[in-house]
């Protein structure tokens, strides 16, 4: 018969929080506790089966060993007779709790790789990484640039080698763990190894801290670096160079210094992705008899754009593939211009005059939206 889960000793769900837990265990307990069910074998059972599912699953790390493992997590590395042992029958005042609690040791040792004498991390380590971020002209992004940069990048330090240590000293053991580089916590019946504080999880500390850069064998020095942009990049791209970032103190390897692009807004062009959007005003004649007007391009040049008769504000023109360049490609977005058509202003006497006479010859046809408008709301008023 398959073994009771603990969130169905609890009664709870697998995703459950830790106030949910709490909960319900606080209810059962109250329930099977022994003072309420006196001479209750059964209720002592349940009891005690409660109690040690509310023990896993309050905690973080060995609710996840039981998440992965299931109850073998806390019984592979038990021997003799409490191996076979159903969880819920081990007496938790005797000889079977010393078990568990050894068998849970184990466990959490093997889970996180190996005894208190642990080999530490010796291997080397990469250097920082470094960011630098970069704001650029549209037409720097357009076109692509080449440029120079001075980057704050951490060095080993001059004076102890990047070891931190004052010259003339070294490192000595680590004292609060031993050398181990960790510590052993025991939280109820489970025990966990973390990180020591004081030396970092390195067994050693500095025996004098070096003066120049504080212990910390690092000191920061300015690089000019050439970095080219490719065209098109974006708000928010970043260009990586492989090795330019921080010196490691261990012989590791350099760190990568990240660029991180910003481009300006412009005072003409609205950039979507790889398109640009641009409204262009056209005079009021124009718009009526038609013409060309010349687009400005972000690369220097004009373009001449033909404007259909009767065109009006709104109308957009397409213009395929004079947008952006698609970064790491051949390909270039599209340009859409929006025609805004400009009503005459300063108007001299004798424009006034033309412009009246025009009004005067005006029909239905001239301006059929106005007229429909108006035949529509006059409609409407009529109706009601």
């Amino acid at each position: 018969m398959a073994e009771q889960s603990y969130y169905e000793t609890l009664g709870v769900a697998r995703n459950a929080d830790e106030k949910t837990i709490k909960s319900a265990y606080r209810n059962l307990a109250k329930k099977y506790h022994p003072d309420q069910n006196p001479g209750n074998a059964d209720a002592e059972r349940q009891f005690k089966d409660i109690n040690e599912a509310y023990e896993v699953l309050k905690d973080e790390q060995a609710r996840a060993a039981y998440d992965t493992l299931g109850h073998s997590a806390f019984k592979a590395h038990s021997s003799g007779g409490g191996a076979g042992m159903h969880p819920g029958t081990e007496d938790f005042t005797g000889s079977g709790f010393s078990d568990f609690i050894n068998n849970v040791h184990s466990v959490f040792e093997d889970i996180l790789g190996g005894g208190a004498q642990a080999q530490r991390h010796a291997d080397p380590y990469r250097g920082e990484d470094v960011r630098y971020d970069m704001t650029i002209t549209l037409e720097e992004a357009f076109a692509g640039k080449k440029a120079e940069v001075t980057v704050i990048t951490p060095f080993a330090c001059a004076t102890c080698s990047g070891s931190g240590a004052a010259p003339g000293t070294g490192l000595v053991i680590c004292s609060a763990c031993g050398g181990a580089g960790i510590l052993r916590v025991t939280r109820g019946p489970f025990a966990f190894r973390q990180t020591c504080a004081q030396c970092r999880g390195r067994g050693q500390r500095l025996e004098t801290p070096c003066t120049q850069c504080n212990g910390s064998g690092f000191e920061n020095k300015n690089r000019r670096i050439s970095i080219n942009i490719p065209a098109g990049v974006d708000n928010g791209m970043h260009i990586r160079l492989n090795g330019e970032g921080g010196q490691s103190a261990s012989g590791g390897g350099n760190g990568d210094l990240y660029i991180f692009i910003s481009v300006r807004e412009h005072q003409l062009f609205q950039r979507d992705g790889a398109n640009l959007y641009c409204q262009v005003p056209v005079a009021m004649t124009t718009a009526a008899l038609g013409g060309e007007v010349k687009i400005p391009m972000l690369g220097g040049q004009r373009f001449k754009v033909k404007i259909p008769e009767g065109c009006q504000s709104g109308y957009r023109l397409r213009l395929h593939s004079k947008g952006m360049p698609v970064p790491r490609s051949n390909n270039r977005g599209d340009l859409y211009v929006e025609i805004a058509v400009e009503t005459p202003v300063g108007l001299s006497g004798r424009q006034r005059e033309l412009l009246n006479e025009f009004a005067e010859q005006s029909d239905t046809a001239t301006n059929p939206r106005v007229n429909g408008f108006f035949e529509r709301v006059k409609s409407l008023f009529e109706g009601l």
